[in-house]
């Protein structure tokens, strides 16, 4: 097993103080990065919680922690247009001094999107409007101008200063495990590919579809790390027999969630644990 980097992750149902607390307690503790989510309507079953805007939040978190890198698990393509996405997101690179993890999946949560009045479309429709992203986002970040006629985005010599703090550019965390269109986009353009949950034999067979898309286009999959999120529900021997788990099947970017309870409490929590956790890595 190689060293392993813990994430950890809260998104809904906190107050602003809360998430204050977090990222303190994330940055003052030695995690390794830090997370929120992006979707403008709470999850679980419950539509309605308190849940904030993911890139204004992600300002704030750049602003009051100091060496924890920071992240958004994922972004939905859907939500913006890559242009402004681009935009935001040097500009919390540079607000953060180059600790920003970008990531990104193609969105999924229909109701967000008939409440919002955005286009939706199918499964595939989405894809595309990805993989439309992917191509504009990196080229804002490292070519002078960026011209794309696209299906569904269209640029014209578009101007994108400053370059991102981190070059090429920050690194590049696909979210999802579609087999078909997700994992090869993760081939061909992931830094880490983000798993959202699941069982480690189901996060392996996926792993191993990636790994196989890497062969296609001929990348070494060794360069796309993989990660996992685990939700932590107080039960600390559970918890790091999980993280072994995917250890042993090669996911080194563990994504740790407190949503629920006292969420604050939880996050000392696993701040107390975090050397244990990383003896896993180190064995």
């Amino acid at each position: 097993m190689g060293n392993l980097r813990f994430g950890i992750k809260v998104s809904q149902g906190v107050t602003i103080d809360t998430l204050r607390q977090v990222w303190r307690i994330a940055d003052e503790a030695g995690f390794d990065h830090c997370w929120n989510m992006d979707h403008f309507a709470s999850l679980g079953g419950d539509d309605t919680k308190d849940i904030f805007e993911a890139w204004t939040t992600l300002a704030g978190m750049a602003a009051l922690t100091t060496r924890v890198r920071i992240g958004c698990s994922v972004t939905g393509n859907t939500y913006r247009h890559p242009g402004v996405l681009a935009k935001m997101a040097v500009t919390v690179d540079h607000l953060s001094g180059g600790r920003l993890e970008f990531g990104l999946g193609a969105a999924w949560a229909e109701n967000e999107h008939t409440m919002l009045g955005l286009p939706f479309g199918t499964a595939g429709d989405r894809a595309d409007r990805f993989e439309e992203a992917l191509k504009i986002i990196t080229s804002l970040w490292t070519e002078p101008t960026t011209t794309f006629n696209g299906k569904h985005y269209q640029l014209k010599d578009a101007i994108a200063e400053p370059k991102p703090v981190q070059r090429p550019h920050p690194p590049i965390w696909i979210g999802g495990a579609g087999p078909k269109r997700t994992l090869r986009l993760a081939a061909e353009y992931a830094d880490v590919w983000n798993a959202p949950g699941g069982e480690p034999a189901l996060v392996a067979e996926s792993s191993a579809i990636l790994d196989r898309h890497c062969a296609d286009i001929g990348r070494d999959p060794a360069q796309i790390r993989r990660s996992v999120q685990i939700r932590f529900d107080d039960d600390a021997d559970a918890l790091l027999r999980t993280v072994e788990e995917f250890a042993g099947i090669g996911v080194t970017e563990p994504l740790l969630v407190v949503n629920g309870g006292d969420v604050a409490a939880r996050a000392q929590r696993l701040a107390e644990l975090l050397p244990r956790l990383r003896s896993i890595g180190s064995a």
